[in-house]
């Protein structure tokens, strides 16, 4: 907000007594004529002088920055078109559509000391995929977090829903370099219901414990919980390194399941960086064997200027007991993005990726709702927009 300039003007002006006027008419004459010349400036320029201006309406980013509140949110929408029906994919689930992947209000009351909360929500076809894993529902809404939090020093504790720690990508779009989500994203939790800490022993060191409910399990009557544990480290400015446990009964296989996320980030430029993502996880089973999984994605990811930039990710996940993907096999993905950003709150992102799989597991063609034929393959260009406020 530009404040308005507000100029005033000042006259000053000599008192003559009446014995001085009429005993020196020629001086009265002269004076008389210089005040009139002097005053004819004075007068032009005070109803040439600008009115003052009205003071600009407080704008809703004021009144919430004067009351501590961060309102922020985004829409993202896409078209994409697939091989098959992106089998163990995330999000883009369809053969061949135009959707609305999420539109997103996030508003939070986060003070450096005391109490706070924090409020997360979308509606679009994303919100399905979420509803469906945590309560099995099919909405498009979903309340993504919702949480009360409360700072001390430098002690974090949050307590509600929130997502998870695990992995190098995001539920949000704008905190992703791609379009699709990772391989290994479909084999992640995706959000906790439960309380988490989070202790910044220094600069560089942060330490994370807490307990939840478990894997997208927003309410449960079962009575075991997960246990979560975490350390942050970011020894310079161009390395971040994470390791991040999950460890707790999951309450549909009534047994142990442990899951190990590592992800570490190297930024070699401002313009370019490097990440390596692993996760190794496994699942206990009353009877039979266990079930376990591992794999690991790298990530490239380089800006050619203000507008322009380049993602390209590979990686490979062994489901060696089929608990991620119900069959024991190997898969492998590439995917290559171009983002062009015309505006700081705009991005498009032109996106092309291929999958394999050792096993003819990749659903080719769909009768109704049911998968008719498979292949070991499947590919998939996308097309999408990220319009942030």
């Amino acid at each position: 907000m530009w404040p308005g300039l507000v100029e005033t003007i000042h006259e000053k002006g000599a008192d003559m007594t009446y014995q001085d006027k009429h005993n020196a008419p020629s001086a009265c004459v002269a004076v008389t004529a210089a005040a009139l010349a002097l005053a004819a400036p004075a007068v032009g320029a005070a109803e040439e002088a600008p009115a003052a201006a009205k003071p600009a309406a407080a704008s809703l980013a004021d009144v919430l920055g004067a009351s501590n509140l961060t309102l922020t949110g985004y829409v993202a929408a896409s078209y994409y078109h697939s091989s098959g029906y992106n089998s163990f994919h995330e999000f883009d689930t369809k053969h061949d559509t135009f959707q609305l992947d999420q539109g997103a209000i996030q508003i939070g009351y986060q003070p450096k000391e005391g109490f706070g909360a924090f409020a997360d929500v979308l509606v679009g076809e994303d919100g399905r995929i979420l509803n469906g894993s945590e309560n099995g529902t099919d909405s498009q809404f979903n309340a993504r977090q919702v949480y009360l939090q409360y700072v001390s020093g430098p002690l974090t504790l949050i307590g509600g829903k929130f997502t998870t720690l695990a992995g190098a990508e995001y539920s949000n779009p704008t905190s992703n370099t791609n379009f699709s989500r990772s391989l290994l994203f479909f084999a992640e939790p995706l959000t906790h219901t439960g309380v988490r800490a989070t202790w910044a022993a220094s600069d560089v060191l942060s330490l994370i414990a807490g307990v939840n409910n478990g894997w997208n399990t927003t309410s449960t009557s079962y009575g075991s919980k997960t246990a979560e544990l975490g350390v942050a480290f970011t020894p310079t400015k161009q390395l971040a390194l994470n390791l991040l446990g999950y460890f707790g009964k999951d309450p549909v296989y009534d047994a142990e399941r442990s899951f190990v996320d590592f992800v570490g980030t190297y930024s070699l430029t401002d313009a370019l960086s490097f990440t390596l993502s692993y996760d190794w996880g496994k699942q206990q089973q009353q009877a039979g064997p266990d079930l376990d999984w591992d794999g690991v994605a790298g990530y490239i990811n380089y800006a050619f200027n203000g507008q322009w930039r380049l993602s390209v990710r590979a990686e490979y996940l062994h489901d060696k007991g089929g608990f991620v993907t119900g069959t024991e096999q190997k898969l492998k993905e590439g995917t290559v993005t171009v983002g062009f950003a015309p505006l700081k709150s705009f991005e498009l992102r032109l996106e092309g990726r291929y999958d394999k799989s050792d096993q003819p597991t990749f659903v080719k063609t769909v009768t109704g709702t049911t998968p008719q034929t498979f292949d070991d393959h499947q590919s998939e260009i996308a097309l999408q927009g990220v319009y942030k406020f």
